[in-house]
Order: structure tokens, then C-alpha cells, then sequence
């Protein structure tokens, strides 16, 4: 009996933009936050997202030679990353398809599509 391996490709969902909700009265934030997970929890049971989080306004950038340390992410930046999603599926296409999905794209959030490496290039 022979077993046949589909392969699969990582890709990471970067919701970016987390000022979408202004301007939403309670009911509409309820109703986005609500379907928002729903499309979570329907991804996770196809075996179709590993897991994601919203991630906070706050945080800390370092950069340069120095290791300069600097208060970040700004929270009013519309580039802002607000939370991923981590997907393994069959390919681009399918995690485009699923990118197209997100309830936040009615109300200006971009989601960037982004494959993850094998290793470290380096």
C-alpha cells in the first residue's frame, strides 16, 4: 500500500493597518470582531491555519549598528502590523484565497501574503 504526500507551504497572513475600527459603533465592532473569528475558527478546523494572534499597539524597535533601542511599533501608523495568521496550505493561490477572506479588508485593513522559509538565507 503505497502512501502518497501532498506537500504543503507556510505562509503568513500580516494584518496590517489597526486603526479599521474607528468610526464603528459597538454593534458593528461586535459583528466584525465575531466574524473575524469565525473565519479563525473555521480555518483552524480545515487543518488550514497553525495559529495567529493580534498583537499589541506597543513594543520596542531596534536598529542600527549601535542596537539603538526606540518605543515602537507607532500605534497610529496605517503600516502597522495588528496580528497574523500562520498558514500551512497547498500553495500561494490558496493562502491568497483565504487572504481575500479577512472581514478587517471592508474597513481598510491590508493583509500582506508572505511565504515562510525553509531556513535562514543568510
Amino acid at each position: 500500500m503505497s502512501t502518497t504526500s501532498i506537500a504543503k507551504s507556510d505562509y503568513l497572513l500580516l494584518f496590517r493597518g489597526n486603526v479599521w475600527d474607528r468610526g464603528l459603533s459597538p454593534a458593528q465592532l461586535q459583528k466584525v470582531v465575531s466574524d473575524w473569528m469565525a473565519w479563525f475558527e473555521r480555518l483552524k478546523a480545515e487543518g488550514k491555519c497553525v495559529g495567529g494572534h493580534p498583537l499589541e499597539d506597543e513594543g520596542k524597535v531596534i536598529s542600527g549598528k549601535q542596537r539603538a533601542v526606540a518605543d515602537g511599533p507607532f500605534a497610529e501608523s496605517k503600516e502597522a502590523i495588528g496580528g497574523y495568521f500562520y498558514l500551512t496550505v497547498a500553495d500561494e493561490k490558496e493562502a491568497i484565497e483565504i487572504a481575500k477572506q479577512c472581514p478587517g479588508l471592508e474597513y481598510g485593513s491590508v493583509v500582506e501574503v508572505r511565504p515562510v522559509a525553509d531556513e535562514c538565507s543568510i
